[in-house]
């Protein structure tokens, strides 16, 4: 919000409100909204989107929990779904099947 002073020189208002960064962690409250999620992501054929969004679900689902279904610790977990990372294909394979998370194939 701006206010004007009299002399015409614009100021920032004190109570201007702080807009909180997007986090779809908050969102993905229930296997439908997950489903969909991951269908927009997979369709985007970006691998950072996909891990990105694996790192989304368990942090839905509670990280803490998935690293122990996954064998993993969970700050190896965080590392493996941060966008640029490289795991390994078994490591993203444990981490879907732990969110339950199936991946299928279609041709076409």
């Amino acid at each position: 919000m701006l206010t004007v002073r009299l002399t015409g020189t614009m100021t920032k208002a004190k109570n201007s409100r702080k807009l909180l960064p997007f986090d779809a962690a908050r969102y993905l409250t229930d296997d439908a909204a997950i489903a969909e999620y991951m269908n927009a992501v997979l369709e985007e054929n970006d691998p950072d989107l996909l891990l990105l969004a694996l790192g989304d679900i368990a942090r839905a689902r509670g990280m803490a929990q998935i690293a122990k279904e996954t064998g993993l610790g969970r700050e190896s977990l965080y590392k493996a779904l941060t966008p640029g990372a490289k795991p390994r294909f078994d490591t993203v394979f444990k981490v879907a099947r732990a969110l339950g998370v199936k991946f299928s194939a279609q041709v076409g």
